[in-house]
């Protein structure tokens, strides 16, 4: 992965070098929520408990160079002055101290570990095939093409108190040259509600860029495991978000709702192998129970077997306020360290 993550120190000088007059302040309440679907997506619901499910809902807080989120159990707390973040488990009340050398490290890992596991599920399956005795050629990450759209619905609603209007955003994630139906990609749907201009939710919106952009880009506020494991599924994930996340900065107003939709698109040649797969299942015999409950488990006819959602994320601004209390932005007193 080219440059995926920029020196943390390089990165947070030009912070300091391009926010040095900014000094607004605002906080927010807002709800969100990363849904994965399939195994990754079942897996998480198992383990995520109701927050997984239903979302979490955090209060932000930022003023100059430190940011504080938190919600019902858990807190963060960034510093690009200190170059750290501080972790706070609000039930136990305790915290940790985190480097941004050290959150690079973790998220290398992450990768390095969820690329691993899909080259072994790759190796794996490709001993099953007829040639498994022939060695298998290194796949080569095809060139792609990443194409464009931008529409105004029309549509209009109250959001935080603010009228928004409805804009809907599309990146497609294709082979170079290729149509996106024969050579399968990567959809991305970015469902936005967008208000007017708020200056202290561009200080917000800033900082956020600003922070991912020297930790992690690709994570939009999913876990680094998480994440990992989708980028190492789907490589071509990796240049959409790069292009949905530098057309969000050029679009015009405040996004106070989104809904992004990643959908993994299957090409021709991939639809008929699995249709050959499935008529040979089908043929050695599905009778009895089993082959009762395989059948109620199938997508519908008319269902677009060529698309399968990948993750979904949602995002929404509850309350927007422009005061920030000094302790908004520190460790609650009692708060212990954890070494």
């Amino acid at each position: 992965m080219k440059r995926l993550l920029m020196s943390c120190s390089v990165a947070l000088s030009i912070v300091a070098l391009s926010s040095a007059s900014a000094q607004a302040e605002v906080k927010t309440r807002d709800k969100g929520q990363v849904k994965f679907e399939g195994m990754l997506g079942r897996m998480v619901g198992i383990f995520g408990g109701k927050a997984a499910r239903e979302g979490v809902v955090s209060t932000n807080a930022v003023k100059g160079d430190r940011k504080a989120t938190m919600n019902d159990s858990t807190g963060r707390i960034v510093d690009l002055a200190e170059e750290k973040v501080y972790e706070l488990d609000l039930k136990k009340k305790t915290y940790t101290v985190v480097t941004c050398a050290q959150m690079r490290q973790q998220l290398k890992e992450a990768q390095e570990k969820a690329a691993r596991d899909a080259a072994e599920a790759r190796k794996e399956q490709a001993g099953k095939d007829k040639d498994t005795d022939k060695e298998q050629p290194k796949e080569k990450s095809p060139e792609v093409d990443v194409d464009f759209d931008l529409k105004e619905t029309g549509q209009k609603k109250q959001v935080a108190g603010y009228e928004a209007r409805e804009v809907v955003m599309t990146i497609t994630v294709r082979e170079k040259g290729k149509a996106l139906e024969d050579s399968g990609g990567i959809v991305m749907t970015s469902d936005m509600w967008l208000g007017p201009e708020i200056p202290a939710m561009k200080e917000l919106a800033e900082f956020e860029l600003r922070y991912w952009k020297a930790i992690a880009p690709e994570t939009t506020r999913a876990s680094a495991e998480k994440m990992a494991a989708a980028l190492a599924m789907y490589p071509m994930l990796k240049q959409g978000m790069e292009r949905l996340n530098k057309e969000k900065v050029n679009m015009r107003g405040t996004a106070l709702s989104t809904v992004t939709t990643f959908d993994a698109v299957k090409g021709k040649e991939q639809m008929a192998k699995e249709s050959e797969s499935n008529s040979n299942s089908s043929s050695a015999g599905a009778g009895g129970l089993s082959g009762m409950l395989a059948r109620k488990m199938m997508k519908k006819p008319s269902e677009d077997k060529s698309r399968a959602t990948i993750m979904t994320a949602t995002t929404e601004t509850l309350e927007i306020s422009t005061s920030v209390a000094a302790s908004d932005l520190e460790i609650p007193a009692g708060f212990k360290l954890e070494k």
